[in-house]
């Protein structure tokens, strides 16, 4: 996987954040099946639709095993498996809804993340939500790259704005474009603001320096 949690972010607090990670959500493997007995499955994050992540699962009755290889700073790729229980309760509208038991301190958890050289749950790798941290902009940012995630769109609110998505009902397509443009002007707002803080920061600093000249 060329190291997992490379490039992360860390918060004000100093901690690093579960979006620069790679977060395995049980809900999703269920949902594609990837938890049925002799089951195995290539797993894989994407960046901008190129992937940069990619693990193998094989599914058992009652655990999953996921396969791996992770590159320490300065070193050789180590190959890696690691066995993490799934474990069943009862869903809230009939059936059942797996969980993992996280590898690190058996907590019931529907997110592991791979922040480091093996997965666990977000308190056991010691990883901030983005949010805890983020300014009103930051969010704002954030939330418009989901829609645009959701449109088939570049990440980056500065990137240009593409054609409605094939399949896409027209007034989905439009509710979700007004959406993202009021994030984004929320976004350009806030930046503004602190650019102007900035500035006049940096004026202060100056008119100091040249009062002790």
């Amino acid at each position: 996987m060329g190291g997992h949690g490379s490039g992360r972010r860390p918060t004000s607090s100093g901690k690093a954040t579960t979006e620069d990670s790679t977060p395995l959500d049980v809900r999703r493997l269920a949902k594609a099946g990837a938890l049925a007995p002799g089951r195995v499955v290539s797993w894989q994050w994407t960046i901008n639709d190129r992937v940069h992540s990619t693990i193998q699962i094989r599914a058992e009755r009652g655990l999953v095993t996921l396969s791996y290889s992770n590159r320490p700073r300065g070193g050789s790729p180590d190959a890696i498996s690691q066995l993490v229980d799934v474990v069943a309760t009862p869903g809230t509208l009939g059936g059942q809804r797996s969980w993992f038991a996280c590898p690190g301190c058996r907590t019931r958890v529907a997110v592991i993340y791979g922040a480091g050289q093996l997965f666990a749950c977000r308190q056991c790798k010691g990883l901030a939500y983005t949010s805890q941290s983020e300014q009103a902009d930051d969010r704002a940012a954030r939330r418009a790259n989901r829609i645009r995630k959701r449109l088939c769109w570049p990440v980056g609110i500065f990137n240009p704005c593409r054609e409605k998505p094939k399949g896409m009902h027209w007034q989905t397509y439009w509710r979700l474009r007004a959406k993202h443009d009021r994030l984004v002007m929320v976004s350009l707002e806030g930046m503004s603001q602190r650019l102007g803080t900035m500035k006049q920061s940096l004026n202060a600093i100056d008119r100091r320096m040249a009062e002790r000249r």
